[in-house]
């Protein structure tokens, strides 16, 4: 509803001034990247945001990583033995594995750093409870131990999206996982140059001449990733007219979201070329704090989904042209084995304000503060926040809406205290539908509470569920247990849904190579 009224003052794009042009003399030796936000938080294990997520797709790498076929491959591993009872896992590093202090990649760095990520992620979690040890035999040998078989060990190694399981120096793994690291040090394609970072204007990394490729192309996250530009810099361009003017000027190469609004203007471009390089899609979803009234009252929760218009979120962020969104109730992707959506009594027809008011009548609803923390420096995400302030207030809610940047907001959303000693009620964020294809990887139908994602959903019967879905090897049975999670996840209101939609990249023609996959990929992109 904010947005039209800012689109108003956008009309003349062609010749909206933006900020004092990006100097440039060389720019066939640098990439000109536009982020969907501001990179705040450094830590890709720390957080869930995907831009940090992007970030540490330049500086570290993984053992394994998905294709685009969604297989997982070889990444910094040569390989694996498994034991005939399924009990050990033996994976042997590539040689010439370097971080970017010059010290060599050993074993012992990469348990540590799984061992951290498996502390954070949901499914590392599940990966943990079973470990009986991270061992390292020798400099190249990693040895897990298993108290039982986990088939799904590649596929948690190659998980492709947030918390990716990027490995770290040991000195930097041993960090506290609820602590950010001190340092941004990987092993990966790209060196973070720490001194030309400037939160809210401008990230720089520089191509890692000690990196050795594989010998494979390039595949999603998997296969030969090669640097082809000696420097990457990210400029923070947080207004949607600006940064399209940029693109359009040439000051920039490659804007990763740019306004829906504005894509008609610049398909007219000749110069410019608008596609999706996330095929599967992006989930769009408000996140409930679990722990603190009112949300711990699950009938106050449900007043809150009822009074949900996902047709209201999408246009908000992404017009009336549907061929790029759709609703999608279910907590697992529409149009995905799992993604079902008439299981819950709270998506039956009508959802309205007239029957939210009444839920949350009926709910003991005590007139408590509800803090929507909300950031104005994120199109895709801003409108959200103040759809739902809006909405929330007309049915009875005490509603605060601190409205800050994404960085502040990724900051505050690890808080666990009351509203009045800077906690939080609600947040509105999206993430790649691979990141909740599955009761495996997805945070948003898992209850494990105080160690769960931020929201904090404590529900045993919903881990009972996810594990008897991991143990399960019958596809029909899987499914029934999937449905049950998610039915059971919808009426608890672990998390709510706002919608399903693609997210179109634009980039100027001078550069080519884009890779599809999760997030944007900075290997294989090249002068054209």
């Amino acid at each position: 509803m904010h947005r039209r009224s800012f689109m108003a003052g956008t009309a003349g794009l062609a010749a909206a001034p933006f900020a004092p042009a990006i100097a440039q003399p060389a720019r066939a030796a640098t990439l000109r990247f536009v982020p969907q936000a501001n990179l705040t938080a450094l830590d890709p294990i720390w957080t869930t945001a995907i831009v940090t997520q992007m970030h540490g797709y330049h500086v570290c790498d993984t053992l394994y990583a998905l294709d685009s076929n969604l297989r997982p491959q070889p990444q910094m591993a040569q390989g694996h033995e498994v034991t005939p009872d399924g009990r050990t896992w033996k994976i042997t590093l590539r040689e010439s594995l370097r971080f970017h202090d010059g010290e060599p990649v050993r074993a012992r760095d990469c348990t540590a750093s799984l061992s951290r990520w498996a502390k954070r992620d949901p499914f590392g979690q599940i990966l943990a409870a079973v470990v009986d040890d991270w061992g390292a035999p020798s400099d190249r040998v990693i040895e897990i131990k298993l108290k039982r078989p986990f088939p799904l060990m590649l596929d948690a190694l190659a998980k492709p999206d947030a918390n990716v399981p990027f490995i770290m120096p040991e000195r930097l793994a041993r960090t506290d996982a609820n602590t950010q690291v001190s340092e941004v040090v990987g092993s990966g394609p790209y060196r973070f140059v720490p001194g030309e970072f400037v939160s809210g204007s401008r990230v720089v990394y520089v191509k890692n001449d000690a990196y050795v490729p594989r010998g494979e192309p390039a595949s999603g996250a998997a296969g030969g990733k090669v640097a082809n530009f000696p420097r990457i810099e990210w400029h923070i361009l947080p207004d949607p007219a600006t940064a399209a003017a940029a693109l359009q000027a040439g000051e920039v190469d490659w804007l990763e979201q740019p306004l829906s609004d504005l894509i008609p203007t610049l398909q007219r471009n000749r110069n410019i070329e608008i596609g999706v390089l996330n095929e599967p899609g992006i989930m769009s979803i408000m996140r409930l704090n679990h722990l603190q009234a009112p949300f711990n009252n699950p009938k106050v929760r449900q007043a809150v989904a009822l009074a949900v218009d996902q047709d209201e979120y999408m246009r908000a962020t992404l017009g009336d042209d549907r061929s790029v969104w759709r609703q999608c109730r279910s907590l697992f992707p529409c149009g995905t084995p799992l993604g079902t959506e008439d299981l819950s009594e709270l998506n039956a027809p009508p959802r309205s304000l007239d029957r939210a008011r009444a839920a949350l009548a009926a709910s003991g609803y005590n007139n408590e503060k509800v803090v929507i923390i909300n950031p104005t420096d994120f199109p895709l995400i801003g409108p959200h926040g103040q759809i739902t302030a809006d909405r929330l207030r007309r049915i009875g809610f005490n509603v605060e809406l601190a409205e800050t940047d994404w960085g502040t907001v990724v900051q505050r959303r690890v808080r666990t205290e009351p509203t009045d000693r800077g906690g939080w009620s609600i947040f509105h964020t999206f993430g790649s539908s691979l990141a909740y294809l599955n009761p495996a990887v997805s945070s948003l139908v898992k209850g494990p509470g105080a160690v769960g994602w931020f929201g904090w959903y404590d529900s045993p019967r919903a881990q009972e569920l996810v594990q008897a879905w991991l143990d399960s090897t019958d596809a029909a049975q899987q499914l029934r247990l999937a449905n049950e999670l998610n039915k059971l996840a919808q009426d608890d209101v672990a998390t709510i849904p706002l919608g399903q939609f693609q997210i179109r990249n634009a980039w100027r023609r001078s550069i080519t190579g884009l890779l599809k996959g999760s997030m944007p990929y900075p290997w294989g992109v090249r002068p054209a």
